[in-house]
């Protein structure tokens, strides 16, 4: 018998399709913090459990800026990843690149069967190069057999394309019903016993050696703010 939890709930509710700026990220984090381990459920307000980056901030922010905005970004994957107790998205629309993330980062992932929503990962698209945490998620949540369609053809897919990439986990007509479920059946194991088995291999996943975290500072990092990549980033935005 599944016993009865009362899951933390993180709702993403800013403007522009929950988009991910620095505020919004340090408050997730914080949230996370908040609920020490107890079952988390997280969703977002409106059409978007989000849908990105919060681009006007990105471009708005010089080499220093963007250098501690990226390496927060990071950061953040690495405490919802390795986030000790259950966690569940109930993607209830839009889950782009940052926010396709944040979905990757959960132990479950439930969107409705009728969404018109989209999700994955457009990083290679708009010519940005996946922050070393972000890419080790990747690397270690896409399905081998998807790879090259998800992050190579940096593609945006339908919810039932989605399912099949690997990207959710299941469709529902009730979606939020469904990630409920889903928590209560995660939130009933030994906490202990939950924590054990999920957070030493994520860990070490995620783990970034020294000389990739040196390509990423002298290689990667300075395409974020080069001219090529802030046109496509403000062409996007214009659209």
């Amino acid at each position: 018998m599944i016993r009865s939890v009362t899951p933390h709930e993180i709702v993403i509710d800013v403007p522009s399709m929950n988009a991910l700026n620095a505020e919004l990220m340090r408050w997730l984090r914080k949230k996370l913090a908040e609920a020490a381990g107890a079952p988390v459920l997280i969703t977002g307000r409106g059409k978007a459990l989000s849908a990105g980056l919060d681009i006007p901030e990105v471009t708005a922010l010089d080499r220093d800026g963007l250098r501690s905005f990226l390496t927060l970004l990071d950061d953040m994957v690495l405490d919802f990843y390795t986030y000790p107790g259950p966690m569940v998205a109930w993607v209830n629309g839009h889950a782009i690149a940052g926010g396709c993330v944040i979905a990757l980062c959960c132990d479950a992932r439930i969107a409705a069967r009728d969404s018109r929503g989209r999700m994955g990962l457009n990083e290679v698209a708009m010519g940005v190069r996946f922050p070393p945490r972000v890419m080790a998620l990747v690397q270690d949540r896409i399905p081998r057999q998807h790879y090259e369609r998800v992050v190579l053809g940096a593609e945006l897919h339908p919810m039932e394309t989605a399912l099949e990439l690997g990207l959710l986990d299941a469709l529902a007509e009730d979606a939020e019903a469904a990630a409920r479920e889903r928590l209560a059946l995660l939130g009933s194991h030994p906490a202990d016993a939950y924590a054990a088995a999920k957070c030493p291999r994520r860990r070490k996943a995620l783990e970034i050696d020294e000389a990739t975290r040196r390509r990423w500072e002298e290689e990667d990092l300075p395409v974020w703010w080069s001219e090529p990549v802030r046109a496509l980033l403000r062409a996007r935005l214009e659209k």
